[in-house]
């Protein structure tokens, strides 16, 4: 049972982390020591379900939980006080680094891994200086548009599995970040339930989908090429820590400063503590 509750732990951080522009799930999840494990199973849940469900259950029930009741909650946050927000996230990342440089450690260093490293760096970091072209409009769903937003959600799983790559950002390059967020809220005051229930089921399938044939590439590289593999994420990683400090608004108030100042040194204790159970 113990198990099972530092599980939904972790879910609901990984959940939250997807709420926040700039903060990347797949980052948290490795941060927190259960990224292969999450992969492993999303992968295999058809050969060994029990094992898989096992994980997964408390993960997810952990992550939609963190969603719904937050998501009002973490934008207001961002809204209102960005760079305490931004810090404890960001301590939680440099909180788990210890434990993904043991990944890499004593190997011979080459350079097609370096190669590996400022290849995805580039990528995350060219992905940070670019901006959402607007809104999509999901108030009426159409074949058409249903189609699009399962591919969106498509999208959205490789992103948020892949760390580095924050999938709030990438959703909000492609316009559906607001009107999703916007969905949830208005699912839990019960407003639009058949319609929000609709957009969130098909995002949902597409992410599904996305989550599996992204889970067995990954699956794939880190039997093949675990060391490789590990340089390229951390590549994604170093990237996405730079943007997030770039992204960093002006500094606010001592007070704020405090804040931010506490719950940074609280994000890397408990990104190290969560790395580590």
């Amino acid at each position: 049972m113990k198990d099972k509750l530092k599980i939904g732990l972790k879910g609901f951080v990984f959940g939250v982390a997807n709420i926040i522009p700039g903060v990347s799930g797949g980052t948290i999840a490795l941060t927190m020591g259960i990224y292969e494990d999450l992969i492993s199973s999303i992968s295999n849940i058809r050969k060994d379900f029990k094992k898989s469900m096992s994980l997964l259950v408390p993960f997810l029930i952990g992550a939609v939980l963190s969603i719904l009741v937050l998501s009002k909650l973490i934008n207001f946050c961002l809204d209102k006080y960005p760079n305490p927000t931004i810090l404890l996230f960001l301590g939680i990342i440099l909180g788990g680094i210890p434990l993904i440089g043991s990944n890499i450690k004593g190997k011979k260093i080459k350079v097609s891994y370096i190669l590996l490293f400022l290849l995805t760096f580039g990528l995350v970091m060219g992905l940070s200086f670019l901006n959402g072209g607007g809104n999509a409009s999901i108030e009426h769903l159409g074949f058409g548009s249903g189609i699009l937003l399962f591919l969106v959600g498509c999208v959205a799983a490789a992103s948020m599995v892949m760390p580095g790559i924050s999938g709030s950002f990438v959703l909000m390059l492609l316009g559906y970040y607001h009107p999703i967020i916007k969905t949830i809220d208005s699912l839990t005051t019960f407003q639009n339930l058949g319609h929000d229930i609709l957009v969130l089921s098909i995002l949902a399938f597409g992410i599904l989908f996305g989550l599996v044939v992204m889970a067995k590439l990954l699956e794939y590289l880190f039997k093949k090429f675990k060391v490789a593999t590990y340089y390229a994420i951390i590549g994604f990683m170093a990237a996405s820590i730079v943007s997030l400090v770039i992204t960093l608004p002006k500094a606010g108030s001592f007070l704020e400063i405090i804040i931010g100042i506490v719950l940074f040194l609280i994000g890397i204790i408990g990104g190290y503590r969560l790395g580590d159970s």
